[in-house]
């Protein structure tokens, strides 16, 4: 996008400038565009989960225009009832994903495996934790904290060939990782097993 005169510009069209007229093809010509006084423009927005656009402020001294909107809060009670919401889906589907288990033990086929009988059990407990980490919030910033926790992860180094072939680990890699809490919950343990990942821990 490009700001001329006050004017926001979202795609390349003719300008007539002190009555002169300009193709659209100018805004592929940077030195043109400068020397007519048109400059690029980009807007600065906040996080729309969090926030509604507020009071919109422009600054033209550079040599990029830049748009900014001030954020507006959005209401705490609200959000919090979308991360209830999000953390009942999330156990639901994993809850979802082994009830066959129980269906075919019920009907007299295999017992239900204690790994999935404790994975179950796992679950629901951390659901409520969730739910009680999730009543205790009382502010925007510890709503965004919750649903964006910093972990350190750790992973093993993947080594390939000339050919992109993989060869070996070798050492291990460390990196950042922001966790949307609502929805972190244990392993199912039937999981494809990642043979890369060393460990997941919480900053």
């Amino acid at each position: 996008m490009w700001y001329f005169n006050s004017q926001i510009i979202k795609t390349p069209k003719t300008m007539v400038i002190s009555d002169i007229t300009y193709p659209k093809g100018i805004f592929r010509d940077t030195a043109t565009l400068t020397s007519l006084g048109i400059k690029p423009y980009s807007e600065v927005t906040p996080d729309n989960k969090y926030y509604w656009n507020g009071a919109y402020t422009v600054d033209t001294t550079g040599d990029e225009v830049v748009g900014t909107y001030a954020g507006t809060a959005r209401d705490v009670a609200t959000l919090k009832e979308g991360m209830l919401s999000k953390a009942d889906s999330a156990v639901a589907s994993r809850q979802a994903a082994i009830d066959w288990y129980w269906t075919r033990a019920a009907k007299g086929g295999t017992a239900v495996p204690g790994t999935i009988a404790t994975y179950a059990t796992a679950i629901y407990s951390e659901h409520e934790t969730i739910k009680t980490a999730i009543a205790a919030l009382t502010d925007l910033a510890g709503i965004i904290a919750y649903e964006n926790k910093p972990h350190t992860e750790t992973r093993k180094t993947e080594t390939y060939d000339a050919d992109g072939v993989f060869e070996a680990y070798v050492g291990t890699d460390t990196s950042t990782r922001h966790i949307d809490m609502c929805t972190h919950f244990t392993a199912n343990p039937t999981d494809t097993v990642d043979p890369a990942f060393v460990s997941l821990v919480a900053d």
